[in-house]
C-alpha cells in the first residue's frame, strides 16, 4: 500500500484535440469518460491491478466473482475547457453502504474549478445479479483514500 494518498487521489490530464468539439471545446461526454478513467488510474496507482476488478483484462485467470456497474452518474459543467488545458484531478471516494461507492471528480484548470464528475457503482454477484459485499481491493482503496483524506486536513 501508498501511504501517501495524493498519489492515487490527485491526477493530471490533458486535453486532446479529439475531446473537443467544432468549437475547441471539450465535448460533453467526455467529462464521464475521463472520470472513469481516473478512477481506473487511481486504482493502479494505488496497487490494485486491472484483472482483478474488470472482466476481459488481460492477465485474468477468471472471471471476477462481483462485477460493480454504474448505477448512477452525473456531470456539471463549470467553465470551457479547451484542447490544450492541462486539467488537475482530485478523486474523493466515498462508501455509500457496503455493496455501494460514488467517485466525486473535480476537474480544476489554474487552481479553477472547471467541472465535477459523479459516478456511482454497485457491487453485484457475476453469479446471481444480486447485491454483495465490495470487492476487497475496493475496501482496501476506499479505506486508505478515506486515511489520506484525513491526514491531510
Amino acid at each position: 500500500m501508498i501511504a501517501d494518498s495524493s498519489s492515487w487521489l490527485k491526477l493530471s490530464k490533458k486535453v486532446r484535440f479529439g475531446d473537443t468539439d467544432a468549437a475547441g471545446v471539450m465535448h460533453f461526454h467526455q467529462l464521464l469518460r475521463w472520470c472513469h478513467e481516473a478512477w481506473e488510474e487511481s486504482l493502479e496507482r494505488y496497487g490494485v491491478a486491472a484483472h482483478a476488478v474488470f472482466p476481459g483484462c488481460r492477465g485474468q485467470e477468471r472471471w471476477p466473482a462481483i462485477a460493480l456497474p454504474v448505477v448512477h452518474c452525473r456531470a456539471d459543467f463549470l467553465r470551457p475547457v479547451h484542447g490544450g488545458d492541462q486539467l488537475s484531478l482530485h478523486l474523493t471516494p466515498q462508501r455509500l453502504d457496503p455493496s455501494s461507492f460514488e467517485v466525486h471528480h473535480r476537474f480544476l484548470l489554474e487552481q479553477q474549478d472547471v467541472a465535477h464528475g459523479w459516478i456511482r457503482h454497485v457491487a453485484i454477484s457475476t453469479e446471481t445479479r444480486r447485491r454483495s459485499a465490495l470487492p476487497d481491493a475496493i475496501e482496501r482503496w476506499l479505506e486508505a483514500s478515506l486515511i489520506g483524506r484525513i491526514s491531510e486536513l
